[in-house]
C-alpha cells in the first residue's frame, strides 16, 4: 500500500500548504549573487539536481558493496567509484555530523551517540544546523530540499525538542526517531509524530523510505532544482530483512581475511583484551549478523533502482547527481573484536562512495583520497555556490568527479574518536571494571573511556601510511605501512625512522587544531610542499611531543565554543600548546 503524499504532509503542488515550503526569499538571494550555478554551466541553465543517499554502518573493507549489484551498476557503472573513502569518525553521530556540516568532529563538537556527547542536543541545533550544507542549499540557493530515514541518533529525544523539532533547511521533512530501525518506529512528518507498526507491506522502513522519496519526485515544484538525502536504516542492527529477503545469502559467512580471529598484537589495551581465538557461540553470532547485514541490503538495492528509474521516466536523470556512501564502515570478527564499529582501522573507517551525474564519465575509479567532510562542499559547488562563504573543513572534489587535469589534491585527512565507557560494573560482565562499554558477546568490550585516539590517514605516490594516538595512561601509538601490511597487522611505531614519526605527529598536531582552510593546508608528503615554520628544527629534534585529543565534555544548551587551539615552537624547536590550553585538553596522563 503506497503512502500518499499529502497524508504524509507533502504539500501539493498549486495549493496553498505549498506556499511556506516553496517561498520567493531564497530565489531573491539567488538573483542577489548567492549560488551562479555549476561551475562551466551555460548562463541562466537550470542548476543540478542532487541525491545523497546514506546507509547506516555499511563496510566497504569486507565486500559490504557485494549484495548492491543494481546500485553498483546505476551509480558506479555509470560514474565514478572513490576507492579511498574515509569517515573522521567511525561512529554514527559524528560522522553524520560531519556529513553535515563539513567539519571534523573537534570543530562540530558532536563526540558520540548521546544528547550529552551533543548529538542533536540543542546546542547543536543552535550552533550547527544553521550552517549545514542543506540550510546553505535552501536558504541562499533556492533547493526544494528532501530529508527522509536516519537523521541523527538523539534526534527526538524529549530533551532536545522531541519530534515538533525540524531542523533549519529542510522543506520536506521525514525523519526517524532516534537509532535505526525496521519495524515499531515513530517518524517525524514535518514535525508531527507517526507512528508505524510491524505489517511489512505499509511499514517496513526502507520500503517506506523508498515510497515517499517517489511521492517528492511526483509533487515537487518543477520550478526550482531540488537535494534529496535518503537515510536508509540497513545494514545497522537489529538486521530485520524484507520477507523475501530472509533466506537468501545462507552459504555467505564473515570474510576470514589475513586479522579474522586473531590476537591484537602490539596494539592499544581495548583491542588486546579481545578473547583469542573466538568462541565458537560468537563465530557463530557474527556469521549470522554479517549474513543478516547483505539482506537488508537488497532493499536499499530496490530503493536504488526505483529512484533512478523514476527520474529516468521523469527526464531528471541527466541533470542529477546521485552520491551513495554509508556514515562509517564495520568489523565481524577482526582481531576478535565480534561486531561493531569506533576502531582506528580501515574496515571501520572506509566506506563506499559512488557518484553519476552531468558531466561524469561512465565506470571510472578514483583512487585519490576523500573524506565525508568533503560531501557538503561538493555539493555546495555544484549548486554554484562560493565555498570561501563557509567554514567547512573539506574540500569540493567535483573537479576530480569532472575530470580535471593536474589537480592538486590532499594527501592526508584525521580521524578523531572520544570513547565511551559505563560508570558502573556491566552486570551481565561482573569480572570487568567501570570504563568500559559494548562488552556482547561473550564479555569482548568494543570501547572504553580511553579508546580515545586521534589519527593522520596518509595517501600519496610514496606512502600508504596510519599514524595514531591514544589519550590513555600509556599514550599509545599505533603506526602502520598500509603498502606493506593492509590488514594492519604489524604496528611499525617502534621501528619506523624517527624523522618520519615526527613529521606525522607534527601533522596530526596541525590537523587536531585546523579549522576551516586552515584543515586543508598540503600534508607532509603533498607534492611541491614548502616547509612548515619551524617544522626542519621541530623534527631535528628526533623526539615525540604527543597531542592529545580533548577530554570528554558535556554539551548543553549554553555550551560555549572550546578555545581554540594554538602551538608555537620555542628557541630549541619544541613544539608547546599554550599553558592556557593545558587545563581543557586534559592533557594530563589520567587514567579513564
Amino acid at each position: 500500500m503506497r503512502l500518499l503524499p499529502l497524508a504524509l504532509g507533502v504539500p501539493q503542488r498549486g495549493s496553498p500548504r505549498h506556499l511556506p515550503y516553496c517561498s520567493s526569499a531564497p530565489l531573491l538571494l539567488l538573483l542577489l549573487g548567492g549560488c551562479l550555478g555549476v561551475s562551466g554551466a551555460a548562463a541562466g541553465s537550470r542548476r543540478p539536481n542532487v541525491v545523497l543517499l546514506l546507509a547506516d554502518d555499511q563496510d566497504e573493507v569486507l565486500g559490504g558493496m557485494t549484495p548492491l549489484k543494481k546500485t553498483k551498476a546505476l551509480i558506479g557503472g555509470m560514474g565514478m567509484t572513490f576507492s579511498s573513502a574515509y569517515v573522521p569518525s567511525a561512529l554514527c553521530c559524528p560522522s553524520r555530523a560531519s556529513i553535515l556540516t563539513g567539519k571534523y568532529p573537534h570543530n562540530h563538537h558532536v563526540v558520540n551517540n548521546t544528547l550529552e556527547g551533543n548529538c542533536s542536543s540543542k546546542s547543536w541545533q543552535k550552533i550547527q544546523e544553521p550552517d549545514t550544507f542543506p540550510a546553505i542549499l535552501r536558504s541562499v540557493c533556492g533547493y526544494q530540499t528532501f530529508f527522509a530515514g536516519k537523521y541523527l541518533n538523539e534526534y527526538g529525544a524529549p530533551d532536545a525538542g522531541g519530534l515538533a523539532h525540524v531542523p533549519l533547511g529542510w522543506s520536506y521533512w521525514y525523519a526517524l526517531e532516534k537509532n535505526s530501525k525496521y519495524y515499531n518506529y515513530t517518524l517525524s512528518i514535518n514535525g508531527k509524530a507517526r507512528k508505524h507498526g510491524e505489517n511489512y507491506s505499509v511499514d517496513y522502513l526502507t520500503d517506506v523510505l523508498a515510497n515517499v522519496s517517489l511521492d517528492f519526485l511526483d509533487y515537487k515544484s518543477n520550478s526550482e532544482p531540488f537535494f534529496m538525502m535518503i537515510s536508509t536504516p540497513a545494514p545497522h542492527s537489529p538486521w530485520t530483512a524484507a520477507p523475501q529477503y530472509q533466506n537468501t545469502f545462507q552459504n555467505v559467512f564473515a570474510p576470514r581475511n589475513k586479522n579474522f580471529n586473531i590476537h591484537g598484537t602490539n596494539k592499544h589495551w581495548l583491542i588486546r583484551q579481545a578473547k583469542t581465538p573466538m568462541t565458537n557461540s560468537s563465530i557463530r553470532f557474527l556469521d549470522n549478523a554479517f549474513r543478516k547485514r547483505w539482506q537488508t541490503l537488497l532493499s536499499v538495492d530496490d530503493l536504488v533502482e526505483k529512484l533512478v528509474k523514476r527520474l529516468e521516466f521523469s527526464r531528471e536523470l541527466n541533470d542529477t547527481y546521485i552520491f551513495y556512501t554509508s556514515d562509517n564502515g564495520y568489523h565481524t570478527g577482526q582481531f576478535s573484536l565480534p561486531i561493531d564499529k569506533r576502531q582506528l582501522y580501515e574496515f571501520d573507517i572506509k566506506v563506499p562512495l559512488l557518484v553519476r551525474g552531468p558531466g561524469i564519465k561512465p565506470n571510472q575509479t578514483s583512487k585519490l583520497l576523500v573524506a565525508n567532510i568533503d560531501l557538503g562542499p561538493t555539493i555546495l559547488d555544484i549548486a554554484g555556490y562560493n565555498l570561501n562563504k563557509t567554514q567547512m573543513d573539506g574540500m569540493s572534489f567535483l573537479p576530480i568527479l569532472k575530470g580535471a587535469s593536474n589537480l592538486t589534491w590532499r594527501s592526508d585527512v584525521l580521524v578523531e574518536y572520544q570513547g565511551e565507557g559505563r560508570n558502573v560494573t556491566d552486570p551481565t560482565c561482573p569480572s570487568l571494571s567501570p570504563g568500559v562499554s559494548q562488552c556482547f558477546p561473550d564479555c569482548v568490550c568494543e570501547d572504553a573511556y580511553n579508546n580515545t585516539y586521534a589519527c593522520v590517514r596518509t595517501m600519496s605516490e610514496m606512502w600508504n601510511l596510519q599514524y595514531c594516538e591514544f589519550d590513555d595512561q600509556e599514550v599509545f601509538v599505533e603506526v602502520y605501512n598500509l603498502t606493506a601490511d593492509p590488514h594492519q597487522i604489524n604496528n611499525i611505531a617502534k621501528s619506523i625512522d624517527p624523522e618520519l614519526l615526527g613529521k606525522m605527529n607534527y601533522r596530526l598536531m596541525m590537523l587536531q587544531s585546523c579549522s576551516g582552510p586552515t584543515c586543508r593546508t598540503p600534508g607532509i608528503f603533498d607534492p611541491g610542499l614548502g616547509r612548515y615554520d619551524c617544522l626542519s628544527t621541530c623534527v631535528a629534534q628526533k623526539k615525540r611531543h604527543l597531542h592529545l585529543p580533548p577530554a570528554r565534555r558535556v554539551f548543553s544548551e549554553k555550551s560555549e565554543e572550546p578555545p581554540r587551539r594554538e602551538q608555537k615552537c620555542n628557541k630549541k624547536g619544541t613544539v608547546h600548546l599554550r599553558g592556557k590550553e593545558l587545563k581543557h585538553l586534559g592533557i594530563s596522563k589520567r587514567i579513564h
